[in-house]
């Protein structure tokens, strides 16, 4: 199977890598050139890592930028070819893309990840699959390479949207808890990193207190597993679908607001674990 890979950040590049140590032919483009990773071959544009592939993955951050790309490689897809797109975008995006492309006799498969940088060079990702049976199966073997689980969620593109923003929503209010567990230690007179040691093996613990806290106790917010504006962007594409489904999501909106003012701030480019700054500035 050849692929065509749309987009080399944080996440896209190590998975990318992963499908070329897996033996896929892989042909990726990024607005940044240099950041292929080994076993990639360098696209010099959008259409020239499309053409002729027989999947084409989108790794992109935005809904904006998944409308650029598609847009750049309209000229280059072909009827019968298969767009997997592993962003989180929200539904509405996936949607509108899928109803573009099945014009053109494209199917689209909607396949948002989670894990993190590590696990994506690993093919340790969880992976959130939805489209019609038939467009699954013909990527199931590079889903299969990049996932530790990829269960199918709905029969349609933006199923596997919705369940990934169910996922952000947690993720997201997680990591803000952290923060502010660890912030209100500190101002009680505890020393965080022994508070953080007992209390990550008991009923409070979750993945993101022992991850994130670990970092949010060192200070250690250089080395950026996960930016703080991909949950800026994240949280408001959840309060904005709870908006459209007239959900109440009182915490997810207390976690955005968090997070915008850490953008506000300065902090958007560094790790997400130093959301706890913004605590300690308050």
């Amino acid at each position: 199977m050849r692929v065509g890979w749309l987009g080399l950040g944080a996440m896209g590049a190590p998975m990318a890598g992963c499908l070329a140590q897996a033996g896929y032919p892989v042909a990726a483009y990024d607005v940044m050139p240099g950041r292929v990773p080994d076993g990639v071959i360098e696209a010099a544009s959008v259409a020239e890592a499309v053409a002729g592939a027989d999947a084409v993955v989108v790794m992109v951050a935005t809904p904006d930028q998944l409308e650029q790309v598609l847009a750049g490689a309209a000229d280059a897809l072909a009827d019968g070819q298969t767009v997997v797109v592993m962003s989180t975008v929200g539904p509405e995006a996936v949607v509108a893309a899928a109803a573009r492309l099945a014009a053109m006799g494209v199917a689209v498969v909607d396949a948002p990840v989670s894990g993190g940088v590590a696990r994506a060079g690993q093919g340790d990702l969880l992976i959130l699959v939805s489209g019609s049976p038939e467009a699954v199966a013909g990527v199931q073997p590079l889903l299969d390479t990049l996932a530790r689980s990829a269960p199918v969620v709905g029969p349609s593109p933006g199923d596997g949207q919705r369940m990934k923003l169910v996922n952000q929503l947690l993720c997201g209010v997680h990591i803000a808890a952290a923060a502010e567990a660890l912030s209100f230690a500190e101002s009680l007179g505890l020393d965080p990193g022994e508070c953080w040691k007992i209390l990550r093996d008991g009923a409070a613990a979750s993945f993101m207190f022992a991850d994130r806290g670990a970092r949010m106790v060192t200070g250690d917010f250089g080395d950026v597993r996960s930016a703080l504006d991909i949950f800026v962007k994240d949280m408001g594409l959840v309060t904005g679908a709870a908006d459209e489904a007239g959900a109440e999501v009182p915490l997810a909106g207390a976690a955005r607001e968090l997070y915008q003012r850490g953008h506000d701030l300065g902090l958007g480019r560094q790790d997400d674990a130093v959301i706890i700054e913004v605590l300690r500035d308050r």
